[in-house]
């Protein structure tokens, strides 16, 4: 009698026709020896849609899926190629940015998303934008007014508006506003930042807007104060609210939002030390806020000045008179500098009285970031060491200050000349040149 063997055969399936788990998607070899894997997720607009994922291994693409399965899970939706480049900007601002970039710094990266990229880019498709379609809309972008292109006067009143600052549609021609070199390649960087992203995430081969040269932009002018000047500063701060803050700020080159973000309990009057935590500056979610400092090398401490302990000395003084006026109106806040009634100084609120006392002192004017730059200036003509001052300002590394104040004034020019000529003998006398206030301002070089 003939026995069945009834032991089931061997399967002779591969491992790309395991069955999986339902929502899990596919995952096969295809004839070239690469693996697909593709699966259904979440896509901007709420939709669901189908993709194929690569790789060179089952694993690595099957990995590769269920990533973004995960992350469709969780209500992130998922960007494809074939998708526009408007939705995968609007993807990389909510999903992606918000979470590496400052909340000021992920602000402006939405203007420039909303306002240029998605107006002029955004119709096309992520995998087949190229770099002459960059190069195109940046040139078209440099040659348009920008108050024609964006209908700035659509909604304004002909009338009232040439009062103010006349434009396009108050004069009847066109102004030609323009978009400054500057504002061209921070455009141009947000774009390939987002697209860097796309690289790593995979989506796109490489970075085309990489492939686009917009030029070196014109360095940005700033101009410092002169000693003299500085002096004629400080004297007229003298008897104003917030003197010790001009003075905190001239002496030490505090940024603007570090001199707002101090708190009593960062200085230590007594032994002369300022630490420096945080930066005030208003948000769009949170208002008012303290924030991290710009890079974690502006998170310092640093000497203060004799004649800064005893103004903040005095400004306590008068904080503490303001408390007892204000009542039950005062809002304890901390913060060094504060409004009479307590509260956090607004940034635009200071610069106002910048501005004002700028004036009544009969000064030129200048930016408050300006007063910066006078620090580091007129220390660099007193000789100080650059790390020094690289340390007192807070930068992250001493390139940056080597860079932005690469300029060295025309008496110091002079003075070393006159020293080459007196070692060479061929310079009878020193010339009585006149004082270096006239000079054109210093330009700081971009920092790359």
């Amino acid at each position: 009698m003939t026995t069945h063997d009834s032991t089931p055969a061997p399967s002779t399936g591969t491992a790309s026709r395991r069955v999986r788990a339902n929502g899990d998607g596919t995952v096969y070899q295809r004839k070239d020896g690469r693996w697909e894997a593709s699966g259904y997720v979440l896509a901007p607009g709420g939709t669901r849609k189908r993709i194929r994922i690569y790789g060179t291994t089952r694993k690595d693409a099957l990995a590769k899926l269920t990533e973004k399965i995960a992350a469709s899970n969780r209500g992130v939706p998922v960007v494809t190629t074939q998708g526009s480049l408007a939705a995968y900007l609007t993807y990389w601002l909510e999903n992606v940015a918000v979470h590496q970039l400052r909340e000021t710094t992920h602000t402006r990266y939405t203007a420039v998303v909303h306002q240029y990229l998605i107006p002029g880019l955004g119709r096309k498709k992520l995998a087949k934008l190229t770099a002459k379609d960059v190069r195109t809309w940046l040139n078209e972008l440099r040659t348009v007014c920008q108050c024609c292109s964006r209908g700035i006067d659509a909604g304004r009143d002909p009338n009232a508006q040439a009062s103010r600052r006349p434009r396009c549609r108050a004069l009847g021609r066109c102004c030609h506003k323009q978009l400054s070199p500057l504002t061209l390649a921070y455009i141009h960087s947000v774009l390939k930042s987002a697209l860097e992203h796309a690289v790593r995430e995979e989506e796109i081969p490489r970075n085309v807007a990489r492939n686009v040269r917009t030029g070196t932009p014109r360095p940005r002018r700033f101009n410092p104060l002169t000693a003299n000047e500085a002096r004629q500063f400080l004297a007229a701060a003298q008897g104003h609210r917030l003197a010790a803050l001009f003075e905190l700020a001239l002496r030490t080159g505090l940024r603007k939002g570090e001199l707002l973000g101090l708190r009593w309990e960062d200085l230590d009057l007594h032994g002369g030390i300022a630490s420096i935590r945080r930066t005030l500056q208003r948000t769009r979610s949170s208002g008012l806020a303290g924030l991290p400092t710009k890079t974690i090398s502006s998170e310092r401490r640093i000497a203060l000045p004799a004649s800064c302990v005893f103004s903040l000395r005095a400004h306590r003084e008068r904080q503490a008179r303001e408390k007892g006026q204000a009542g039950p109106a005062w809002q304890a806040s901390g913060y060094v500098f504060t409004r009479p009634d307590g509260h956090p100084i607004e940034p635009a609120t200071l610069t106002r009285h910048f501005n004002a006392l700028l004036r009544d002192a009969h000064l030129r004017p200048i930016r408050f970031h300006d007063l910066r730059h006078s620090t580091a200036t007129l220390l660099l003509e007193q000789g100080v060491e650059l790390v020094v001052i690289k340390e007192l300002l807070g930068h992250a590394h001493i390139g940056v200050t080597a860079t932005v104040y690469a300029h060295v004034r025309l008496r110091l020019q002079r003075q070393a000349i006159d020293l080459l000529g007196h070692a060479l003998g061929n310079l009878p006398e020193t010339t009585p040149w006149p004082d270096d206030g006239g000079e054109p301002p210093v330009c700081a070089a971009p920092v790359r």
